[in-house]
């Protein structure tokens, strides 16, 4: 066996190991790149650690320490009983605004399980209460976290720009945006219409509708790979402290004052985030320093408040993604990425290759970590995605984000785990089955949807 083929089987082994034990995929990486580039390739320590990559460690620290502000000032459950509010009483209304506030939140830097264990309990709570299927509002949570997970200042679009920039790859942040929120509301539709959302919206709008709430008594979600080594399970415990430190506030209007932080505090934490998308849009300021900086002046308005934040950002997503870049470095410079590329492209097309990685990104995600699969499976499709190969690099990353998050509505993902989890008044073992089946069912249908969608009719 070449060393190419060694650097692979280590690859595989990493995510074999990191779903069936405890263990952070970025540990294992960090070892596998030290191991692999002195005894296989023969590379010099110095050069493993020049693939280590600084600029993804610090989007990804200033994206979640900001949102880690945004948490502990009170902005996000302000936003969130906002918009509650909002709907006036309107039961259909809900899985909506379930929808968008799981977006909002991902898309403003929270990791998808932490914004799903934010709003699942109280959310399924409020469907047992309403007569709204249960699978329906908690499908919708978790379609929600992942549309937006791809903004150019979340986790998701962090990590994926980031490695296609470092790849050398033509760059359309926007498209890989829209391209999953896009899908996941196309997606979310349908289960709004075949789940009893029309039977909702026929019923009477002016029928009030309780927003009170008992404090949700959260049910942490043990079972699931990802609940192990993926570092998106470890990193939901954030949302658990949300949630255990009172989140019937966010749809209590009685018990809104346990919402910290003064409203001049909250709008200018909102300030910033908007400053930070435009800053980061507009004007290509680095997002990682940028994030940093918003939050250094949050915290100076309000050092006490501000002080658990280093503590809550998501240090094992962050161990995992910067491990398993430092690996592929590693597996570039000895060549292995390109021998892949050259004998994918030499065995079937381009084409054919590029459904080929969106099945691979999907069926390892269902297990996996979702970040994992985009740091390791983006750049082993570079060589097919230069040239004129036929396979456009834009349409192509827009189609591998989406089918490699997707399917975390698999019960063996930490989403559909939490969902499952939280549920009210169900079969747990009839609720686990549908959860398996519909994530069965779109880890075979998205990567061919979506791979015809922003591959093909490129």
């Amino acid at each position: 066996m070449n060393s190419y083929w060694w650097s692979i089987v280590v690859l595989g082994a990493m995510f074999v190991l990191a779903t069936a034990l405890p263990v952070n995929m970025g540990v294992l990486a960090f070892v596998g790149a030290f191991a692999v580039g002195t005894l296989v390739a023969g590379m010099e320590v110095k050069a493993i650690m020049a693939g280590y990559p600084a600029d993804l460690f610090l989007t990804l620290v200033g994206i979640t320490y900001l949102f880690a502000l945004a948490q502990n000032n009170g902005t996000i459950d302000w936003l969130v009983h906002l918009a509650v509010r909002a709907v006036r009483g309107r039961i259909w209304a809900i899985p909506w605004i379930m929808f968008f506030i799981a977006a909002a939140l991902t898309g403003v830097g929270a990791v998808s399980p932490a914004a799903v264990a934010i709003l699942a309990p109280i959310a399924l709570g409020f469907a047992a209460r309403h007569g709204i299927h249960p699978l329906m509002m908690g499908l919708m949570i978790i379609h929600g976290a992942q549309g937006g997970g791809f903004s150019p200042i979340s986790i998701y679009g962090g990590i994926t720009n980031k490695i296609v920039a470092r790849a050398g790859l033509p760059l359309d942040e926007m498209v890989t945006m829209f391209a999953s929120l896009g899908v996941n509301l196309a997606v979310a539709l349908l289960l709004f219409v075949a789940m009893g959302g029309l039977r909702l919206m026929r019923q009477n709008e002016s029928r009030p509708v309780s927003m009170s709430f008992r404090t949700p008594r959260v049910a942490h979600a043990q079972s699931g790979a990802q609940a192990f080594g993926d570092a998106e399970g470890q990193s939901f415990g954030e949302g658990q402290r949300i949630v255990a430190q009172g989140a019937a506030s966010v749809l209590d209007p009685a018990v809104s004052g346990a919402i910290t932080g003064s409203q001049a505090y909250r709008l200018f934490t909102v300030a910033g985030l908007v400053t930070l998308a435009v800053a980061t849009l507009y004007y290509k300021v680095d997002i990682g320093f940028m994030s940093i900086t918003i939050g250094l002046v949050l915290s100076l308005i309000a050092p006490n408040l501000q002080r658990r934040a280093l503590g809550q950002v998501s240090w094992p997503e962050i161990m995992l993604i910067v491990g398993v870049s430092t690996y592929v470095s590693v597996l570039d410079k000895m060549g292995t990425i390109a021998y892949v590329g050259d004998s994918v492209a030499s065995l079937t097309s381009p084409l054919v290759a590029a459904l080929l990685l969106c099945f691979i990104g999907a069926v390892i995600s269902a297990f996996a970590s979702s970040t994992a699969v985009l740091g390791s499976l983006i750049p082993l499709a570079v060589p097919f995605l230069q040239g004129d190969a036929g396979v456009g690099a834009v349409g192509f990353i827009a189609a591998m984000a989406v089918s490699s998050t997707i399917v975390d509505v698999s019960p063996f993902s930490t989403n559909g785990a939490l969902v499952l989890a939280n549920a009210k008044g169900v079969d747990r073992d009839r609720f686990f089955r549908q959860l398996m089946t519909y994530g069965a069912a779109v880890t075979l249908v998205a990567p061919v949807a979506v791979w015809l969608i922003f591959v093909v009719s490129q």
